[in-house]
């Protein structure tokens, strides 16, 4: 087999235009099959039947993506720095630290990455195909072109396949095209070579299912080459981008690089400018390189990720890369499809109309549970005779089986047959089998189908189709009082507008009738007594309006993808609540026509599109991102996967998802329930205001020690603190408490908020202001201890230093926390920070009541007039902050802030 397959063969392009025979002929094979020579040679030509997955990172690619962090870069350069100067202790701690980022942030991927791997596990389906002139069971995975196939209700279609043979089949193509509703598939239909492919009657699909009758089809395309190949090909040529918060993780690693080089630079020169000597100099520059990097970043950054998996997950969302989490959260449009996402993906009959009377039914999906009303008041069915007597017409009129396994139901058949046997079992109806003596199965041309019972009188029909088409053969009408007055042309024309009122909710709407009849034939099904209609639809998922209400008050659009109709996606755009007043929707056809440059402001209007493919779903998301807006992409089909690969954050589905979208995705809800996107925003949105909020926690303190070695540098003091003083700093004092603010609960008003500007830094301008000023803060009353006790011991004075700094970065926790952490039982909210702070505290004692660990740091034990000043200095700032965040909430501070750090 070579490593390269062709393409699929020119004979099989545009099958759905020519004729079966012409198919066949082109290419090379008869109505029985080909031979098992010939198969095998064509297999090896052609290469599988099997699409390529879209392989997760390896765990090395994921290894070495650490490495691509600019504070680990600057940690890997501070290690070489403090080796070159022979500084072997700070070289070995460093290195540590960057040894522990790396492992950290690897664990977590790969662990995020195992769990979705698990989720893709799948087995290739089986097919029947016609071989040497007889039908063998084969793995669809040697499938090749000419191969002739033979499927029946409830099969998967295992390729690209021109019908030869069709007997009343019906597929579901929801996945690939977006289609709700079976599509009804005719081998002899003459089509125009520009049908779209949900219009493409005479085509059978890979990935499809045929719910309905059976077929003989020839295959004209596999693998890569069939429709969801060619998908998967538009899926492969879409690079990966950097989520938001990686970008915005760059910047700050510029900023980082550009804060240390500077001062760095600054205080070296001021060195030599004074006379020390250059050794003197480097050391007290890697000092200083040390204290401007917060070596503890990473590792939290990851870790509050991390947390935000966990939590996503014990919500049912599974995510596979760290910074999707926070992706999802800066979210501001979500575009999602419509069938089986925000809708249940199952028929539903919602509506009845008998020619008296008008019954509303409760209850979504195959599980035979819900009511009747009638002008708003709840009714036993069984007491209302011409209700009941349309609901047996449906359920015996019908092909399909509703069957239960320990609680769980299912259709098997026609989802529009399974919905009249859900609502005749609501209402205590089960069809009699036995009774059913002959059959006319449903065809396109006569647009109904019909059952027969034999009796003495003769033969009852029982029959349900389209409203035109039965209306056509019926002259009697059934009232509620049991008579049957005729079907006059006033009376069809109130018919007739009845039906148009419910197809104006967006409903399908059929029509039923019965009759005695002298044969059960077609040309005999006349003089029928008409009894109503029943009005479906694919109903509202569960929680999914009022999620989209939700979106709606965080400033988040909904965004609807369907492959319906655009009368349909309208009617269910306004039941759901995503269009708002000046909001409208589109057809596919019109989004066609509009070139790329004018699309972004177009759609500026357009909450719900309809007959949208996979390319045009794709550029939708383009154009979205185009306006720039983050772009969260919902989806389970096949023809979503382009989308979902482009998107910021892609979401699967993982229970109803296809293979590929769920390989495509960032996210994999485990539930498929539209309320659990809604969780995980809230939980991204959580982390990034966690994010900030110890950002805000580890600049502000190195910049304190940034500034203490620089205030002492210009007034010509000695160094305040060794190297490794400041790396125990950052490692101890800053991170442990830091590491607690990725686990801070979410504010009660964290999805009432608008989104943050996707533009906006994490180190915005307010941001800036509110750490030179803390950091200042810091800075000076560790000054000021330094300067008291310099007397000629500057062990000692870099002791009341170290130690000042280190409680005034601890006690500065309760500055960076939330306003609402300080008031009542929101101060032990997070159990998290109160350990912190008693383990640092555990931790900053030891460093000078165990000797070997004070010889190491270079620090003397205090005495009780020093720790006097240093508890007093260094508790100073956290007085001041929380006097600070008591103070009157200004109106005009920004959403992205006001709940984190900025009162």
């Amino acid at each position: 087999m070579p490593t390269r397959p062709v393409p699929a063969p020119e004979a099989g392009s545009g099958a759905h235009e020519r004729p079966a025979d012409a198919v066949l002929a082109a290419l090379d094979t008869r109505i029985d099959g080909l031979s098992a020579a010939e198969a095998e040679a064509r297999l090896a030509r052609y290469g599988p039947n099997a699409l390529r997955v879209i392989r997760s990172r390896s765990a090395l690619r994921i290894l070495l993506d650490q490495l691509t962090s600019v504070v680990v870069l600057l940690l890997l350069a501070a290690t070489a720095v403090a080796a070159v100067v022979g500084e072997w202790p700070e070289a070995v701690a460093i290195g540590a630290v960057l040894a522990i980022n790396i492992f950290i942030g690897f664990a977590t991927e790969l662990r995020a990455r195992s769990a979705l791997d698990a989720l893709l596990e799948f087995e290739a389906p089986r097919a029947r195909a016609v071989r040497d002139g007889r039908v063998s069971d084969v793995d669809a995975r040697v499938l090749v072109p000419g191969d002739v196939v033979l499927l029946e209700a409830g099969d998967l279609v295992p390729a690209d396949a021109r019908l030869v043979e069709a007997a009343e089949a019906r597929t579901d193509e929801a996945a690939l095209t977006g289609e709700s509703l079976p599509v009804e598939k005719a081998a002899t239909d003459r089509l125009a070579a520009d049908t779209p492919l949900h219009a493409r009657t005479t085509m059978l699909y890979k990935g499809t299912v045929l719910v309905a009758g059976r077929a003989r089809a020839v295959v004209v395309a596999t693998g890569m080459s069939s429709e969801i190949g060619r998908i998967g090909g538009l899926v492969e040529g879409i690079k990966d981008e950097r989520t938001p918060l990686e970008r915005r993780l760059g910047s700050l690693g510029k900023r980082l690089i550009a804060v240390a080089l500077g001062a760095g630079a600054i205080v070296t020169l001021m060195g030599v400018l004074r006379g020390e000597a250059w050794a003197t100099m480097l050391k007290t520059g890697l000092a200083l390189a040390i204290a401007a990097v917060p070596e503890g970043l990473p590792a939290t950054i990851t870790i509050a990720l991390a947390v935000g998996i966990h939590r996503m997950a014990r919500r049912r969302a599974l995510t596979r890369r760290l910074p999707a989490v926070e992706s999802l959260g800066a979210a501001t449009v979500i575009c999602t499809d419509k069938t089986g996402t925000l809708t249940t993906g199952q028929q539903t009959i919602t509506e009845i109309r008998t020619v008296s009377a008008s019954y509303q039914v409760t209850g979504a999906g195959v599980v035979p549970e819900g009511t009747f009303q009638c002008d708003g008041d709840t009714i036993d069915p069984q007491a209302h005779a011409a209700l009941v007597r349309l609901l047996v017409v449906g359920a015996m009129a019908n092909d399909a089986t509703l069957e239960e396994d320990d609680g769980d139901w299912r259709v098997v058949g026609d989802p529009t047959d399974g919905a009249f046997l859900v609502v005749a079992r609501k209402a205590g109806i089960e069809p009699d089998a036995a009774a059913r003596s002959d059959e006319l199965p449903f065809a396109s041309e006569r647009q109904l189908m019909a059952v027969f019972e034999a009796g003495e009188a003769g033969w009852l029909a029982r029959t349900k189709g389209a409203p035109v088409a039965i209306l056509g053969r019926c002259d009697r009408l059934a009232e509620s009082n049991g008579s049957e007055p005729v079907l006059d042309d006033a009376a069809r024309a109130r018919l007739l507008a009845m039906n148009d009122e419910l197809a104006a909710k967006g409903l399908r709407v059929l029509a039923l009738a019965e009759g005695r009849v002298a044969a059960p034939t077609d040309a005999a099904l006349r003089e029928l007594v008409f009894l109503g209609f029943a009005g479906m639809i694919d109903p509202p998922a569960e929680g999914v309006k009022q999620t989209i209400a939700r979106f709606r008050d965080a400033g988040i659009r909904t965004i609807m993808l369907t492959g319906d109709q655009q009368r349909t996606a309208e009617a269910i755009g306004r039941d759901l609540g995503l269009l708002a007043v000046g909001e409208e929707t589109m057809d596919g056809s019109e989004l066609a026509s509009i070139p790329d440059d004018r699309l972004a402001d177009r759609v500026a209007r357009v909450a719900a599109f309809s007959r949208v493919s996979p390319e045009t779903k794709l550029r939708l998301v383009s154009a979205y991102r185009a306006r720039g807006d983050i772009v969260a992409m919902l989806g389970d089909g096949v023809n979503d996967a382009a989308a979902l690969r482009k998107a910021d954050v892609g979401v699967a589905m993982g229970e109803r998802g296809t293979d590929v979208a769920r390989q495509a995705a960032d996210v994999v809800l485990q539930d498929d329930r539209f309320p659990t996107i809604g969780a995980a925003i809230e939980e991204g949105r959580v982390i990034y205001d966690n994010i900030r909020k110890f950002v805000f926690y580890l600049f502000s303190c190195n910049l304190a020690e940034v500034i203490v070695l620089l205030g002492a540098g210009v007034a010509g003091l000695p160094l305040p603190l060794q190297p490794l003083q400041i790396l125990w700093l950052n490692l101890v004092t800053d991170t442990f408490p830091a590491l607690s603010l990725a686990m801070e609960p979410g504010e009660p008003d964290v999805m009432k908020r608008p989104p943050r500007d996707p533009e906006q830094h994490i180190l915005s301008a307010s941001m800036l202001r509110l750490i030179g000023v803390w950091g200042a803060i810091l800075a000076a009353v560790t000054l000021v201890g330094f300067g008291i006790t310099l007397d000629g011991d500057l062990t000692r004075a870099q002791t009341i230093c170290f130690m000042t700094l280190a409680f005034g970065q601890l006690f500065h926790l309760g500055t960076a926390r939330s306003r609402a952490a300080v008031l009542g039982h929101r101060i032990v909210s997070n159990r998290w920070a109160l350990g912190a702070v008693v383990l640092v505290v555990l931790l900053q004692l030891l460093t000078v009541g165990y000797a070997p660990l004070a010889r190491l740091l270079a620090v003397a034990p205090p005495t009780l007039q020093d720790w006097a000043l240093i508890i007093g200095l260094s508790s100073l700032p956290a007085i001041l902050g929380q006097v600070w965040k008591q103070r009157p909430r200004r109106r005009q501070a920004s959403a992205a802030t006001r709940n984190t750090i900025e009162p």
